[in-house]
């Protein structure tokens, strides 16, 4: 009986990798199936100008309407702070102003579409409320000026990831930005560890290569990039080579593919003048959304597919892959998928899966040292 079921098993399987149609029934069926949950979103940079995000805009690539009809279920919002601040000496007044066109422009404005959330299952509650979970994010370390004070004030205003740094090193980490690869300082690892007790996730996405191996040490709690890709298939210094995805998946983290046309595509990065100074050219080459799946394939067979997510940096890239061009979009990565052989349980960890429970590892670690995650 047994080895009929195994037989059966692997049978229903090798039928699934050979099927190379599928409906849109059955593609929206897997789709709606999932939690879809975007690591990074730039829209605030809009809507902290006063643009309205509920109702349908003609341009950009995100409104309330287009997520709507992609079937999003979650999306980390960024609290965006510009290396300009830090000149400024502004950077935690400017973070002030993007949390708060998150909790209010977004949330408060649109209750009937958007509900705050804080934890892996205030998502699962948005979900079941039919209504998207939007999360905070802060993107740039500088915006706590080097004050874990600050950290935990944040923590309180609904903050659940800190990207180290943007583009440009800071007093306690270094970033991909720069070219003389400075690691986590002494106060920086202190920062890493506030972090683990709050049970704020550990974002990873413009560091260093220096910060990331000094992260990976020093975390407690398994840490993500928000929105990179991978340096194999694209190599510029914004995506992460092959022995940091494994780290990643290994500490039980995942990488969140970002939909820069240059984080995808080595053609794209050769075309751009923002990752090769020598392109004769401000416009770079399209990618595509093959190449979202090149990059997903690729983490997948480095690190496994418990460490693959989607943080597509939608509004804060200026080239998008053609397929993908806005958040109403998703189902059309959901078919590729299907097409080349992901069953629909991989894509539910691709999707969302991988991030809930990445999540809710950071929020028992907290709770083991001491912190109180809600």
């Amino acid at each position: 009986m047994f080895r009929f079921v195994l037989i059966l098993s692997v049978s229903l399987l090798a039928v699934h990798a050979q099927k190379k149609t599928w409906t849109d029934a059955e593609v929206m069926k897997v789709h709606r199936s999932a939690i879809l949950i975007d690591g990074h979103n730039d829209v605030t940079s809009d809507t902290v100008k006063g643009m309205d995000i509920g109702p349908l805009r003609s341009s950009g690539h995100t409104d309330a309407v287009r997520m709507k009809k992609g079937g999003m279920g979650a999306q980390f919002f960024a609290a965006y702070v510009g290396a300009e601040y830090m000149e400024k000496n502004g950077s935690a007044h400017r973070a002030l102003e993007m949390i708060d066109t998150i909790r209010y422009d977004i949330v408060e404005k649109h209750p009937n579409d958007f509900v705050l959330a804080r934890t892996a299952d205030g998502i699962v509650k948005a979900r079941k409320q039919g209504k998207i979970a939007a999360l905070i994010g802060i993107e740039g370390g500088h915006a706590i000026e080097g004050s874990e004070r600050l950290l935990r004030d944040f923590y309180a205003l609904g903050v659940r990831y800190m990207t180290l740094t943007h583009s440009k090193n800071h007093e306690w980490a270094g970033s991909s930005g720069e070219k003389d690869n400075v690691g986590l300082s002494a106060h920086g690892k202190e920062i890493v560890a506030e972090m683990n007790r709050l049970g704020m996730m550990v974002d990873i996405a413009h560091v260093s290569d220096k910060t990331f191996w000094d992260v990976i040490e020093t975390s407690k709690s398994p840490v993500f990039s928000s929105h990179s890709s991978a340096r194999a298939v694209s190599n510029i210094a914004r995506n992460m080579t092959d022995e940091m995805l494994r780290a990643v998946g290994k500490k039980g983290g995942l990488v969140m593919v970002n939909f820069g046309c240059e984080f995808l595509s080595q053609k794209s990065a050769d075309t751009s003048s923002w990752t090769n100074p020598n392109a004769k050219t401000t416009k770079c080459e399209q990618a595509t959304i093959d190449d979202v799946v090149a990059q997903i394939n690729h983490i997948r067979k480095v690190a496994g597919v418990d460490a693959v997510g989607l943080g597509s940096d939608f509004d804060g890239v200026s080239c998008v892959p053609k397929g993908l061009e806005d958040v109403s979009q998703w189902p059309n990565l959901t078919r590729k998928l299907l097409e080349v052989g992901y069953t629909p349980a991989e894509i539910r960890k691709v999707y969302g899966g991988n991030l809930l429970r990445f999540m809710r590892s950071v929020e028992r670690t907290s709770r083991e040292l001491g912190g109180r995650p809600s």
